[in-house]
């Protein structure tokens, strides 16, 4: 059945992704953006077909008058990208966390039934057990460490979804998301700046020789990469068929290692890569992989490998370093 449904952080990478998706299934859409990080061209291709709400997520009578007469919200406005979580805990916070108390109470005033929100892997950090189920703890390690900036942030609003769920939405869904990657993904996350930095290397190194690239940890750090078009095809499953109070993993079950990583981008190049090991940043998690056996309950099933993606993801990046902004601030 055909809804009304605002997405909160709609022109950002994921957002937009759903956006496009949810608008293909014959969903009535509002973008709420700031487009502080987001960016309009990730929905060039379907402008005039949703309607934009451009305010922040921390002004809570712009956020009300987005969710007046929606049917679903979905929620994914945060500031994202390992960077900001060291540099701008703070804002992390302000922006997670007053945000996710206006949504909620916006969606209260209007009598919204549906409530779907973004949530992480990074709530549970260092995990106990991979594959990972949706069960395990929800920690915050060290609370002196800015990293946790954004998994503590996350908690707290998986917390307010999840006590607030049970007395005013008829349903009420989490989803974590897992390194998802593509195109156009942002700047502050491994895989773009491993494809600018190669790029780099690779032009300053001459031809035939392996190029030597520096990376932060060993390289044995494990991660499971999910495309967005798979990570799509899971959130939509999800939204159409969860149960409430229900949360669910979206990812692939494909462990793969930094350093195999590397080598992947430097294969985009033609180039050998000769990895030079280095200090993990603080708070760094060895290894992380879902169980997403759970969504597959529902019918979810990746179809893009890492090898597919990788060349998709490192020619946008290639053809568009120049979009790079000088600041990130």
């Amino acid at each position: 059945m055909a809804k009304k449904i605002l997405v909160t952080g709609g022109t950002g990478f994921i957002g937009a992704g759903i956006v496009k998706r949810l608008l293909a299934d014959g969903h009535t859409v509002r973008v709420l953006d700031n487009n502080s990080r987001g960016a309009d061209r990730r929905l060039k291709d379907v402008h005039g077909q949703y309607e934009m709400v451009e305010a922040d997520i921390r002004d809570l009578a712009k956020v009300s008058d987005a969710v007046k007469g929606m049917d679903c919200v979905a929620h994914l406005a945060y500031v994202n990208g390992t960077e900001f979580f060291y540099t701008k805990p703070d804002l992390v916070l302000d922006v997670g966390v007053k945000g996710m108390t206006n949504v909620i109470d916006a969606c209260i005033a209007h009598g919204v039934g549906d409530f779907v929100l973004a949530s992480s892997s990074e709530v549970y950090q260092t995990p106990p057990v991979v594959p990972t189920p949706e069960t395990v703890p929800l920690v915050v390690p060290d609370p002196l460490n800015p990293r946790y900036s954004y998994g503590g942030g996350k908690i707290i609003c998986e917390l307010m979804a999840l006590n607030y769920g049970r007395k005013h939405f008829e349903r009420m869904t989490i989803f974590r998301p897992h390194n998802v990657y593509g195109p156009d993904m942002g700047w502050e996350h491994v895989l773009p700046q491993f494809v600018l930095r190669m790029k780099d290397v690779h032009a300053a190194t001459p031809a035939g020789r392996p190029v030597t690239f520096p990376i932060q940890g060993s390289g044995q750090e494990t991660r499971s990469f999910v495309y967005i078009d798979d990570f799509v095809d899971g959130l939509a499953l999800m939204m159409d068929k969860a149960e409430h109070m229900s949360i669910y993993h979206i990812g692939t079950m494909d462990e793969v290692s930094v350093a195999d990583v590397a080598r992947q981008v430097g294969a985009f190049f033609g180039r050998a890569v000769e990895l030079v090991p280095g200090t993990l940043q603080p708070g760094g998690t060895m290894r992380r992989c879902p169980d997403i056996a759970k969504l597959a309950g529902l019918g979810y099933a990746p179809k893009v490998s890492l090898a597919q993606g990788v060349p998709l993801l490192a020619q946008w990046y290639v053809d568009n370093a120049g979009l790079m902004p000088a600041s990130k601030d």
